[in-house]
């Protein structure tokens, strides 16, 4: 069973990676905002290590307090709003880099989406 990660648990995990170089996997993905997953990113080297998804009513709900927007780099990473409510928790087995992934699923396509876990982002507001 995949462990249920609440916005502490993503914390805690985020500041317990000690921030090396990326390994040669991961360093050519660069999103600090979501970005479409490139179809040259070997995903076998990432374990998932946890989920944020809730059982508690699907939200659709974007968390944007300073004006940003889904794709933005300094987007908040808010575990109660979408498109976190929707995410995976993965973390590069050699590297230890963590990321958030999902799949978003439009009218005529399904995108995977990912991007890296900033701890200074985290946000834990709630959804009301």
């Amino acid at each position: 069973m995949t462990k249920a990660f609440n916005t502490e648990d993503l914390i805690a995990a985020a500041k317990s990676i000690i921030k090396d170089e990326k390994c040669p996997n991961c360093k050519d993905l660069a999103c600090p905002g979501w970005e479409t997953m490139p179809s040259s990113f070997n995903q076998d080297q990432l374990n998932l290590i946890g989920t944020l998804k809730s059982e508690n009513e699907e939200s659709w709900n974007e968390y944007h307090p300073k004006n940003t927007q889904i794709w933005s780099a300094d987007a908040p990473i808010a575990p109660n709003f979408h498109p976190y409510n929707k995410c995976d928790v993965y973390q590069c087995q050699n590297c230890t880099q963590m990321y958030l992934r999902y799949t978003e699923y439009g009218g005529y396509y399904v995108d995977q989406r990912i991007r890296l876990v900033t701890p200074e982002l985290i946000d834990g507001a709630i959804n009301a």
